[in-house]
């Protein structure tokens, strides 16, 4: 049994090829609703061999075919076995994938894609309509970077194996930017450097072009003394310490670029717009990211140019509110969470990383960036608009007492039922284009539930 699927990308063939050679091509790529993780990816496009990871422990090990390798118009994949782990899935799914590449014109080209496998033809054609977009998206975001004058960086990443660090980082690769991860533990492979927050390295940063700072503690908790204090402790004092070590780089980082949150505004601002523009709110969160997005003074006082971007509430099922709630609104219990009035200000993941790529390529952003998505909506219609890309209804509002049993009062008030109307308004002012300014589109394109087919 077979499937064949097909594409036509924007882009020259040797340019869509290289993307594929790149690290982190294989992390684009993988659908994030599928319960799939990338443990390795390969070396070559060759002989190389990447490993998946599957649920109950179990892997999935693809090699490639030498005999099929022939660039830039087609490398070859097929499943194998390596160890009890891959043996399930070596034995029980055949799979061969040809990918093959075709120019159309000096600026297209044509990708297909061949798989032998006795999986659902259904269940493909979503996933290959996924890659097609990711793909096509990222090639046009790396091409609008060249076009401004952007050519390849080295780039430091703190908090790179988290959800936002993930995507970036693959994104960056593919790109061919060369990624330098800041780890805390001792580092295991190329290209992490040991990273201690409580007292960075004086030559930490040495070689480096730029720096992606992401790391911090989970806002996500019940709002105790303790919780407060790690939410804290983890923000204002690393990022300090991070930006002066920058400073203080002869030849270093020329763009600093600092995860923030839009709980800068306050919990509740009611319908009033909020742009970069918009004084500080009231709340512990408000009081924390202001003195987080401080912290990085010591980089601006030094000539760095600095971006802080100011997160909404990220879409993705790998991660965050929507992989809590994607699994009770697919068993038909999900509805709005309190009176359903509340603004939510989102992003989906994608869009997220095309803004710290941006922040990283293009020097007309400086200070706060709001990433959020154009159209905020209500909670309410959050829950109708996933409840319909899932197929299920939403009749079962959560109550007030919901989200306090879990979050306590405060947490309650400024996660689970924070009423923000946060606008882009200066990526909106230099004419950004968003991957998904809709939140149905952007659902469907999270979850699997496309209405394109290849």
């Amino acid at each position: 049994m077979g499937i064949d699927c097909q594409a036509t990308v924007p882009a020259p063939l040797q340019e869509v090829f290289d993307w594929f050679a790149r690290p982190g091509a294989l992390t684009r790529l993988l659908p994030p609703w599928q319960p799939i993780g990338v443990v390795s990816e390969a070396t070559s496009l060759a002989d190389g061999r990447a490993e998946l990871s599957l649920p109950a422990g179990l892997r999935w090990v693809a090699e490639h075919d030498p005999a099929g390798y022939d660039p830039p118009h087609r490398f070859v994949d097929r499943i194998t076995r390596d160890g009890w782990a891959s043996l399930p899935a070596g034995l029980a799914l055949p799979w061969r994938h040809e990918h093959t590449f075709a120019a159309v014109d000096d600026t297209t080209t044509r990708v297909r894609d061949h798989v032998e496998t006795p999986l659902p033809e259904a269940l493909l054609r979503q996933m290959f309509a996924y890659r097609y977009r990711q793909l096509a998206d990222d090639l046009a975001a790396h091409r609008a970077a060249r076009d401004r004058g952007t050519r390849p960086m080295t780039v430091a990443v703190t908090g790179a194996s988290g959800l936002v660090g993930t995507a970036l980082t693959a994104f960056l690769s593919t790109g061919g930017h060369r990624v330098v991860r800041l780890v805390r533990r001792e580092p295991r492979r190329r290209g992490e450097r040991r990273w201690d927050p409580d007292a960075p390295a004086a030559d930490l940063l040495r070689g480096v072009d730029a720096v992606v700072h992401l790391a911090g503690a989970s806002i996500a908790g019940r709002f105790t003394d303790g919780h407060k204090r790690a939410v804290r402790d983890s923000r204002i004092g690393p990022t300090r310490r991070l930006a002066t070590v920058a400073a203080q780089t002869s030849g270093g980082p020329g763009v600093f670029v600092c995860a923030s949150a839009i709980g800068f505004y306050g919990y509740d601002r009611d319908d009033e717009p909020l742009d970069e523009e918009t004084g500080r709110g009231g709340g512990f969160l408000a009081d924390v990211v202001a003195d987080w997005e401080a912290a990085t003074t010591p980089a601006t006082g030094a000539g760095i140019r600095v971006v802080r971007v100011r997160t909404g509430i990220v879409q993705s099922p790998r991660g965050g509110t929507l992989r809590l709630m994607r699994p009770l609104f697919a068993a038909g219990l999900g509805g709005r969470v309190g009176s359903g009035r509340q603004w939510l200000s989102w992003i989906d993941i994608d869009d997220l990383v095309d803004v710290y790529h941006l922040a990283l390529t293009d020097r007309r952003l400086s200070g706060a960036v709001n990433a959020v998505a154009p159209e905020p909506v209500r909670g309410a219609d959050y829950a109708r608009t996933l409840a319909s890309v899932l197929h299920r209804p939403a009749l079962l509002p959560v109550p007030g007492f919901g989200p306090r049993l879990l979050l306590g009062d405060q947490g309650a008030r400024e996660l689970a039922t924070a009423n923000q109307r946060v606008l882009p308004q200066v990526l909106h002012d230099i004419g950004h284009r968003f991957r998904h300014p809709a939140l149905d589109t952007s659902l469907r394109h999270q979850l699997g539930h496309s209405r394109e087919h290849p």
